[in-house]
This record gives structure tokens, sequence and C-alpha cells, in this order.
């Protein structure tokens, strides 16, 4: 059975620790990623129109990517200082504490791909793509699309494709540190 604790000024001035801000870091990434990968896009695809959708994402994503690399930055770093013995062994990720720092710098690479390489490629294409679609006329579905449009379609999917995956990989790498605080707990010695 869990201790009665009666919360106090002392008590309470004790969650501002190390250990209370990476939980809420932790959080805070994790749920963003959660709901920005899973939710929010999904919603926002079936609620604009296409070129809107595209539009809005071209300016939120930046921002998601920006807050994921800086948090799970700190929380790497936090996570470094915490269990001091990672630097000795972080040529073996099969050693449970090294494994969270390569856990944390994968998502870390993977956003920092996202919004240094892949997002601007991406948003460049879509549109180019868009423009050729108000010169043109026709929607990149249209039948008579023309051979340039067909290839910016392929070179968009491609690249969200990329990023897609790039974006998923980070949200199982977190899922993946998650699981392990949830279990063994984030203090560190």
């Amino acid at each position: 059975m869990a201790r009665t604790e009666q919360l106090t000024l002392q008590s309470i001035s004790k969650l501002a620790s190390l250990n209370g801000v990476y939980m809420l870091g932790y959080a805070w990434v994790f749920g963003t990623a959660v709901w920005v990968t899973f939710f929010g896009g999904v919603i926002a695809y079936r609620a604009l129109p296409r070129q809107q959708f595209g539009a809005l994402q071209h300016r939120v994503f930046p921002v998601y990517f920006v807050q994921s690399i800086l948090l799970s930055s700190t929380l790497l770093g936090i996570w470094v200082f915490t269990h001091p013995d990672v630097t000795t062994h972080i040529s073996n990720p099969l050693i449970a504490d090294v494994a969270q720092v390569y856990a944390l710098g994968s998502a870390i690479l993977a956003q920092g791909a996202n919004y240094f390489v892949i997002g601007p490629m991406t948003s460049r294409t879509m549109f180019q793509r868009h423009k050729l679609e108000k010169e043109e006329g026709k929607a990149y579905t249209d039948p008579g699309a023309s051979p340039e449009m067909k290839t910016l379609t392929r070179k968009f999917a491609s690249l969200h494709g990329v990023s897609s995956l790039a974006n998923l990989w980070s949200v199982i790498a977190l899922g993946f540190h998650g699981l392990w605080i949830g279990n063994a707990g984030i203090r560190g010695y």
C-alpha cells in the first residue's frame, strides 16, 4: 500500500528537482510527438482543403521539429549528467543506460534531419507542385497532369515518406525511452 504523505510547503518545494524537470520535459516531447504524428495532422487533413493543409503543415512542422530537438537534447544532457558511467561504456548499446543515450540521440538525429534537410526539401517540392497546379489549372491527381507534375508528385511522395519514417523513428525511440524510465526510473547515481 502506498504511504500517505501530507503536503507541506517543504514537500511542494522539492518538486522542482532535476528529476521533476526531466519528467515534464519527457512528457512534453513525447506527448507532442504522439499528437502531431497520429492526431493533429489527420484532423487538419480532414478539415482543410489540401493546399491549406500543406501551408499549415509547412508552418507547424518546423516548430515541432525544433522543440523536439531542444527537449530531447536537454533530456540527453540530463541523462548523461545523472548517469556518468554512460560515457565510459558509450560504445556498448546493450548497457541499459547507454541504450537510453542511443534512443534519445537517434530521436535528435531524426528530427534534426527533418528540420534541416528533409522538411525544407519537402516544402519546396510541395510549393512547386502548388504553383504548377495553378499554372496548368489541374490538380496533381488529374489524369491529364503534365509529366513535370507527375515528377513533382513522385518526388514529394518520396520526401514525405522519408520524413514520415524519420518522425516515426523518433516517436518509437522516445516511446522506448518512456517505457524504460517508467519501469526503471530516471534516478542516476
